[in-house]
């Protein structure tokens, strides 16, 4: 069957006009006024209403071990994220120490299978990279996984030295692979930790001071130079505040192909929530901490001004009792992570482009056509165009509702943006020209979303070629 979609307001991140939207064969076949209803076609009338391309969110943490124990699975997150308007998710799978990289991708999937609302793919962690390692990684980016991510956090546990991220970006850089870092100073972070307990600070606010933003700063900088070195792009996730987020900036402003992106907690959440009494704040334990109130400014310049290029959701959802409860007397036990699969979209519509911060173009540029793009996806995903998936969100702006754990569907105690007044409902969603949100109640079947293959994006640019400046003897 056809679908047709009448007189919604189209909004792509260059765009916004009137116009029906044809579906057939998952895809969007045609787009004009006025459009004839022919026979055996469902038509979807969303007068007053925008049509968004479905969101894509390229950071989640979807039923993933950590801290000695699980993230929320599949089954909610997914279903959560399509009421949410998130169509497809980039999900961040693991390679374990002692396996190879397609061992933990096929982990992953197995999870995912059959289990998701929708689309997926996924980046997959480095961990353990040795001369076969290496060797696997043209492998992967032909299986349609073009991302690797690298940890200079967690000591003793994900964390990597500088030698392997040199190693990483040399090696993707010959297939386009894109690498991706959670800069922060592992080494620095775990003496503080250390510091921390020996005095009897193991409150969750000491999470925070033991990973003050210098270490976060210092770790983007090195990132920067080491990827300059090799002369490979790179994409600094979660970027929390204004320094790192200023070496970033320099780092453009040089040519380099530098991709970041921030997260709705570090715009909207601040530090002073993880002072709440009786263990309350280990609800907002994350890494990289949240910031001061001051740092909100200078993130949303950066997303302004094209320092940033994306907004991920770093949705990674511990329940508060049974899981939060685990560093009860010792912060550095806590599992780090928080929520914002379902609200990511209608937070920042409602705080920033209501308020002026951004324009709708800029909000569709940040959560799905840029993230379609560095993660390969586009023009199949993104956007709204004759032959893209017809991955498609219509958006009523006059609805109204509060965010509360009573009525997210994320499958966690707790909810992070607890209160929060949000303008504007998810009304329907169509994930490849198949409903599977109406009147803003799911309606799909877990299984409707498919694994995605995505190409790699870094073969798109001219990588400096750092090599000749280092003396033929080293």
């Amino acid at each position: 069957m056809k679908t047709l979609i009448k007189n919604g307001k189209i909004v792509t991140s260059s765009d916004i006009y009137v116009a029906d939207i044809l579906i057939e064969n998952e895809q969007i076949s045609l787009i004009g006024n006025d459009l004839p209803v022919g026979s055996n076609m469902k038509v979807v009338d969303a007068e007053g209403k925008y049509v968004f391309p479905g969101m894509i969110d390229e950071h989640t943490h979807i039923e993933s071990p950590f801290g000695g124990t699980v993230t929320a699975p599949w089954k909610t997150e997914s279903v959560a994220a399509a009421l949410g308007g998130t169509t497809t998710v980039v999900d961040f799978a693991l390679q374990s120490k002692g396996e190879s990289l397609m061992e933990g991708i096929n982990r992953w999937q197995k999870r995912a299978e059959g289990q998701s609302a929708i689309d997926y793919g996924f980046h997959i962690g480095v961990t353990d990279l040795r001369s076969e390692t290496i060797k696997e990684i043209p492998a992967i980016v032909e299986e349609g996984i073009p991302t690797l991510k690298v940890f200079m956090a967690y000591k003793s546990d994900l964390m990597v030295d500088d030698q392997t991220l040199f190693q990483t970006l040399e090696a993707s850089k010959k297939v386009g692979a894109l690498v991706m870092v959670h800069a922060e100073n592992g080494a620095v972070i775990d003496l503080l930790q250390q510091k921390c307990l020996e005095k009897g600070q193991v409150e969750p606010y000491y999470h925070a001071v033991s990973r003050p933003i210098e270490v976060e700063t210092e770790a983007t900088a090195r990132a920067i130079s080491i990827a300059e070195i090799v002369g490979a792009p790179l994409f600094i996730v979660h970027v929390s505040g204004e320094e790192p987020a200023q070496k970033i900036r320099e780092a453009k402003a040089k040519g380099l192909p530098i991709y970041a992106e921030s997260c709705p907690h570090y715009l909207f959440l601040t530090i002073e929530e993880l002072k709440k009494p009786d263990f309350e704040g280990a609800k907002y334990v994350c890494s990289p901490p949240l910031r001061e109130q001051k740092h909100h400014e200078a993130l949303w310049k950066a997303l302004q001004d094209g320092t940033l290029q994306a907004i991920g959701s770093d949705h990674c959802a511990f329940n508060f009792k049974g899981q939060k409860e685990l560093g009860k007397g010792d912060f550095t036990k806590i599992p780090n992570g928080g929520n914002g699969i379902e609200h990511r979209f209608t937070l920042l519509y409602t705080y920033a482009v209501r308020t002026g911060s951004l324009s709708l173009n800029k909000l569709v540029e940040l959560l799905s056509t840029t993230p379609a793009k560095v993660n390969g996806l586009f023009p199949k995903k993104g956007t709204i165009a004759v032959g893209s998936d017809a991955d498609l969100v219509l958006f009523d702006p006059k609805g109204r509702k509060t965010i509360s754990v009573e009525t997210s569907h994320q499958g966690l105690d707790y909810d992070m943006f607890e209160g929060f007044e949000i303008d504007g409902i998810v009304s329907d969603v169509f994930l490849r020209g198949r409903q599977i949100v109406k009147s803003a109640k799911y309606i799909g079947t877990l299984g409707d979303g498919k694994f995605q293959k995505r190409e790699p994006y870094g073969l798109c640019y001219e990588s400096i070629n750092y090599q000749d400046k280092i003396p033929q003897s080293v």
